[in-house]
């Protein structure tokens, strides 16, 4: 079982930055690959990023390679998301999932834990 808790939303300005953490309970937390989603309003929940479990491969959505960056402190049990260069449409609620699946990493489908979200707003 794997709690999660995502912090560090908030309202930036397009061209800033923030970043996301998401803090894990449980002692299974580095078995896990982990990923970001995010949902805006009246669309579907999309994949943003993912690290798998060691933090040694990271995943990117074309929307937002080059300026997010994924990583993963397994010794603080802590997924970050680093957003540069944020724009108006990053505007969303950010989830941070776990996913034991390696190969469904993309796919929001096959995660198992889900954090409550936190709400990003890039104002132009």
């Amino acid at each position: 079982q794997v709690q999660l808790e995502e912090s560090g939303g908030g309202l930036v300005q397009a061209g800033g930055s923030l970043r996301l953490s998401c803090a894990a309970s449980g002692r299974t937390f580095s078995s896990y690959a982990m990923g970001w989603f995010r949902q805006a309003p009246g669309k579907e929940r999309e994949f943003v990023a993912a690290v798998s479990w060691s933090g040694g491969s990271t995943y990117y959505a074309d929307s937002v390679k080059g300026r997010f960056t994924i990583s993963r402190d397994n010794a603080k049990n802590t997924m970050y998301l680093q957003m540069n260069s944020l724009k108006p449409e990053d505007t969303a609620v950010y989830y941070c999932a776990a996913v034991s699946y390696g190969p469904g990493i993309y796919s929001d489908y096959f995660y198992d834990y889900w954090g409550q979200g936190t709400q990003v707003t890039v104002s132009s």
